[in-house]
């Protein structure tokens, strides 16, 4: 089994009907808050290294988590934050993952020219004038990957870390049953 490295995990959260971005940005000493430039208010929680926008509707977006629980763990004190401030929070919030990125690298060197006449063009978009890496989309589950002459490749668009192993062995099987890894030796 190939090992993956998951990047960045992308969630949204519904943690209250109505919040005060004002009421939280004087509050608060760690956010960065100008509404005529971007409507959200950016809150950074640097002991897990995630980032939250907080929205007046209630809506959240959690970035920068390295797992699904750095996500909970940053909707759980935001949660908190706003609990403190006195504001009233739906229970339990609705957490949904959008996003999850992994990097892999599969040990072995790859020609893309190759890799995009084998996969067929119905799935794959390659242009090295535009992008050194092919894209492959692949429909279950449902991510795109980017796939590097170096072996290297990048997921994108899985909803749960399932997803992102199911991809990746996927992906590694075809590349293989097609003799398309060639492997350092």
């Amino acid at each position: 089994m190939v090992k993956y490295e998951i990047q960045n995990v992308v969630a949204s959260a519904i943690v209250a009907t109505e919040l005060d971005l004002d009421k939280v940005a004087e509050s608060l000493e760690n956010v960065e808050y100008e509404p005529e430039q971007f409507p959200g208010l950016v809150l950074r929680f640097e002991n897990i290294g995630t980032v939250a926008l907080l929205f007046r509707s209630g809506k959240v977006v959690c970035t920068g988590g390295k797992s699904e629980e750095d996500i909970m763990k940053t909707v759980e004190e935001l949660r908190k934050i706003l609990k403190d401030l006195g504001f009233k929070l739906l229970e339990p919030p609705k957490v949904e993952i959008q996003n999850i990125v992994a990097s892999v690298d599969l040990e072995g060197e790859l020609d893309l020219s190759e890799v995009a006449i084998k996969f067929g063009p119905e799935n794959v978009e390659y242009d090295p004038e535009q992008f050194p890496g092919l894209v492959y989309r692949m429909d279950d589950p449902k991510v795109a990957i980017l796939v590097f002459g170096s072996g290297k490749l990048v997921i994108a668009g899985a909803k749960t870390t399932e997803d992102v192993k199911r991809a990746v062995d996927a992906i590694k099987e075809k590349l293989e049953s097609l003799g398309l890894i060639k492997y350092k030796s």
